[in-house]
């Protein structure tokens, strides 16, 4: 039983795949499993993962037909036998200590969220996120930190412990884009040990063609509408944890505020069709208006949205 399992699903990425499988291998810590999913690969993904898997004993293959992303790391953290979990895109590649890094800070947590540095296929440096570490905490909690830099977290910047991953039956959802907004909110709202370190150990790649920045507007709004009904869901897990507690008012500003700004991704009659439906499901009551300036931006965001997101970042 290994301590960590890299999740790392697989579709047609086999110009990246590489670097990604060689940063995982070259981890200074040793006590690690890698389950690659191949996705139904078209291209020569399959024969590079082979020959990894023929090299190396702690790569484990599954092949299955094209199912998508949410079904790849599904069927990859079944087979896995780390005490924790991490999902890695094989179009990215991690920092060579990422483990050693991660496992001075792990403890007992449940949750361990590190730190992402954004770059271009020619290796040039987009930003580093620099975001505030904090010591662990309830999940709820945490959102209070959270919502203050981005929205959407990614599935891989977080270390799940798997015992707690397993027990609470979590699972990305088929079929559907931003797959991970619809899951990792309650994953970290959830949680009653969450802590955040400010190691950058995690490169996420920007590429055309990708999954999140596909030039299809088609796609473009599928990700939206779909972002819209993971929404509802989030929105009603909150109701199903138990009472409210000080800080559930960040977590459902926080799921409010993803879905709303999506709309900046959209036009005309599909912009309309997404508004009309943030009103019908009162997304805008879940904004926190605790400050003057948030109450400024939530009367804005409801008489004119538009407006509002030309001009709020």
């Amino acid at each position: 039983m290994a301590k960590y399992s890299f999740i790392v699903p697989v579709y047609n990425t086999s110009k990246y795949l590489k670097k990604c499988l060689d940063s995982l291998i070259k981890q200074t810590f040793k006590d690690f499993e890698i389950i690659i999913v191949n996705d139904g690969s078209t291209d020569n993904s399959l024969d590079i993962i082979s020959k990894y898997e023929k090299k190396y004993d702690n790569i484990m293959v599954i092949t299955q037909k094209n199912a998508g992303l949410s079904m790849a790391r599904n069927n990859g953290v079944k087979k896995a036998s780390g005490k924790y979990l991490l999902f890695i895109d094989s179009d990215d590649y991690v920092e060579k200590d990422l483990l050693k890094e991660l496992d001075k800070k792990i403890e007992d947590s449940e949750l361990l969220r590190f730190q992402v540095i954004t770059e271009d296929e020619q290796g040039n440096n987009i930003k580093i996120f620099e975001e505030e570490s904090f010591n662990e905490m309830k999940g709820y909690d945490a959102f209070k930190i959270i919502s203050n830099y981005h929205f959407v977290e990614p599935a891989w910047c977080y270390v799940y412990k798997t015992e707690y991953y397993l027990n609470n039956k979590f699972s990305f959802k088929k079929g559907v884009y931003h797959e991970d907004f619809g899951l990792v909110p309650y994953i970290i709202y959830k949680s009653m040990k969450v802590k955040s370190i400010n190691y950058p150990g995690y490169h996420y790649i920007t590429r055309d063609g990708s999954i999140m920045n596909n030039s299809d507007y088609s796609k473009t709004v599928k990700k939206a509408f779909d972002m819209l009904e993971q929404y509802k869901t989030l929105r009603l897990f909150s109701k199903n944890i138990g009472k409210k507690n000080n800080y559930d008012d960040y977590y459902l500003s926080y799921i409010s505020n993803c879905t709303i700004v999506k709309a900046r991704e959209l036009k005309g009659k599909e912009r309309k069709a997404y508004v009309q439906e943030l009103k019908k499901i009162n997304a805008f009551n879940g904004v926190l208006v605790n400050t003057r300036l948030r109450r400024m931006k939530k009367m804005l965001m409801k008489f004119n949205l538009n407006l509002y997101l030309k001009v709020v970042k």
